[in-house]
């Protein structure tokens, strides 16, 4: 999932530069939804004790 967000922000930077301001703002949504399905779900396999492939 982390990995995914991070692709997502590339690409909106990367509009952004460009000037594709509807692209950028589209990807950076995604890649902070992305981030923080990332970040809960590591969360609950940590207190949980076991790894979520």
């Amino acid at each position: 999932m982390i990995g995914l967000a991070v692709t997502f922000l590339i690409i909106g930077l990367i509009a952004g530069v460009l000037g594709f301001t509807g692209i950028m703002g589209t990807a950076t949504h995604i890649a902070w939804i992305l981030f923080v399905v990332g970040l809960v779900l590591a969360l609950i396999s940590f207190l949980s004790g076991r790894r979520v492939a």
